[in-house]
């Protein structure tokens, strides 16, 4: 089923999750277990991140997915990233997702890659997504920044580049990760002044350690409010307590993102299927 229909059928708030393909030289069974338990709560889809590369890592993500979909029948999102890719090694990757049954993609721009020139087919992640629309039958979404992409000039240049990307044919929106509420709600108003009227998920990450948060805040630019860096300072050298605070963390994040109802949440969820289950138990009555 096309995640378009899936927002469209229900006026409840939407639980995804993403996970990533193993490691280059990692075996793909290695995720494999890891998925079957992330696939018992049974979320709304489960999206695959793309691996930036070689073919080999990018094919895994079709072959995961597929798997997502055709045997533990959960539906499935793939990514897709187009710096690195020629019109060529697109059309060949979206017919791969085609024979595979797979009708969902996230369209994305794509990290530039130390010593690669990228190619010049297709700049943005606006240009995919038209693209993708062109070549297929796919439902495409696209991601969002709620505290402006690090690349945007401001707030006012990405909400319109943002723009283009939906008119270009993404029909929802996934966010980056934030860890202050009133940071998405802000941008979700700014959206709707924009005329950005498809559904929009925000994106969460349950913070279990502290090398995590540190990557992850470097790559993205997403602020610490003071509440969580407490937590993050008083646990960092107890393991299974900032475990514990990071989850409790994520679930009163989502309880308030749902009673405020948001289209949906995106659980960035670093193949772990034990935070995964935890913070679904906890608020899969409120879905």
């Amino acid at each position: 089923m096309k995640i378009s229909q899936i927002f469209k059928n229900t006026d409840r708030t939407i639980f995804s999750v993403e996970i990533f393909p193993p490691k280059k030289y990692s075996p793909i069974e290695s995720v494999y277990n890891k998925l079957e338990e992330i696939c018992e709560i049974k979320p709304d889809f489960i999206s695959v991140t793309y691996g930036a590369g070689g073919k080999g890592d990018q094919n895994q993500t079709c072959e995961i997915a597929s798997k997502i979909k055709n045997e533990f029948k959960v539906e499935s999102v793939a990514h897709l990233t187009c710096i690195n890719s020629t019109k060529e090694h697109i059309d060949w990757q979206l017919e791969n997702f085609k024979n595979n049954n797979i009708e969902n993609i996230l369209a994305l721009r794509g990290d530039y890659m130390n010593g690669v020139e990228p190619k010049n087919d297709f700049l943005y992640a606006s240009d995919l997504c038209a693209y993708i629309k062109e070549k297929g039958n796919f439902d495409v979404a696209g991601a969002c920044y709620p505290e402006v992409h690090i690349q945007a000039k401001d707030e006012v240049e990405d909400i319109l580049n943002l723009k283009k990307k939906v008119d270009a044919g993404a029909e929802h929106l996934i966010s980056q990760l934030f860890f202050d509420n009133s940071v998405f709600y802000r941008f979700l108003e700014r959206s709707k002044i924009a005329g950005i009227n498809v559904p929009i998920e925000a994106g969460i990450m349950p913070v279990t350690n502290k090398n995590q948060i540190e990557k992850m805040v470097s790559m993205c630019g997403a602020s610490l409010p003071a509440k969580f860096s407490k937590i993050m300072q008083k646990y960092e050298n107890k393991p299974e307590a900032l475990c514990d605070a990071g989850i409790a963390y994520a679930v009163e994040q989502i309880v308030d993102l749902i009673a405020n109802g948001v289209d949906g949440v995106h659980l960035y969820a670093m193949n772990n299927p034990y935070v995964v289950q935890r913070i679904f138990n906890s608020i899969s009555s409120l879905l």
